[in-house]
């Protein structure tokens, strides 16, 4: 009968059972991968919507915040300072946040503004305009964050430019206490190192203190640097308002804040040709 039938043989009976429990196999497999892949994914968006949903929670939206400042120096006022949180925009297709940083002293001006990654704070490009006699000066700083690299173009009567190359991310000063603002968690101890162009600054909260200010006093978080240079005062309220800082500017002024304003804002243009 083998002759007439082969299908019936004892190897092809086999061949035929493996086929049937491989075929059963695979949809077994198949099931349990479609199942799985449809929980997986509930608990995938389920735990991201966690995450922006706490982050929502945690995070001060500061765009249109502004803050004035009188500068002294050897304590006697001789100018003023206001920073303005004004916008976000996209930089080379990254969103950034936007600050203009305006000071003013006897007959020294400068117009700063400067272009931050909104993640991290850090800054991106920084744009100044100097008022000088005869003609102004314009520098144009690019910070190179991933490859920790500094580009500062100086044109006046020509051009120059220098470069900074580091092995960390590079740090500005003037919006060095609204960076350490952002911490998370604050207290006594808690340290940072600023890598500025000009050197290296261990921060550490020393504690918190009353600071007095031309718009009041009010309980600070004080930072003091390593070299000593810098010292900040941070309100220990939500908003963290850097009340008072010295050292951070060019000629060695010190600012206290006289006035605090914010209100939202938002302009999603396109920048990227910066």
């Amino acid at each position: 009968m083998r002759n007439f039938f082969p299908y019936l043989s004892a190897p092809n009976k086999r061949w035929g059972r493996r086929t049937r429990l491989l075929f059963l196999l695979f949809l077994v497999i198949a099931f349990f991968y479609v199942w799985n892949a449809n929980n997986i994914g509930e608990f995938e968006d389920k735990f991201t919507e966690d995450i922006k949903s706490s982050v929502k929670e945690q995070s001060i939206d500061r765009i249109g915040e502004k803050i004035k400042y009188d500068l002294f120096l050897s304590g006697v006022r001789v100018g003023t300072a206001e920073y303005h949180h004004s916008r976000k925009t996209y930089l080379n297709k990254k969103l950034v946040d936007v600050i203009t940083f305006h000071t003013q002293a006897m007959s020294f001006k400068d117009r700063e503004t400067i272009y931050c990654d909104s993640s991290t704070f850090l800054p991106l490009v920084v744009e100044r305009k100097i008022s000088k006699p005869i003609k102004p000066e314009k520098i144009r700083e690019v910070y190179d964050q991933e490859n920790f690299k500094l580009t500062i173009t100086n044109q006046r009567f020509g051009t120059s430019t220098t470069e900074i190359s580091s092995t960390e991310p590079i740090h500005n000063s003037i919006i060095l206490p609204f960076f350490v603002r952002n911490a998370p968690d604050l207290a006594k101890g808690w340290t940072f190192t600023a890598n500025l162009p000009q050197g290296k600054y261990r921060i550490e909260l020393m504690g918190t203190e009353e600071v007095e200010t031309p718009a009041g006093k009010f309980e600070a978080y004080y930072f003091e640097s390593d070299p000593s240079k810098i010292k900040i005062w941070i309100s220990t309220d939500e908003r963290r308002i850097p009340l008072r800082i010295d050292g951070t500017g060019g000629i060695g002024y010190k600012m206290m804040m006289h006035d605090y304003g914010l209100a939202g804002n938002f302009n999603g243009e396109e920048e990227s040709n910066r």
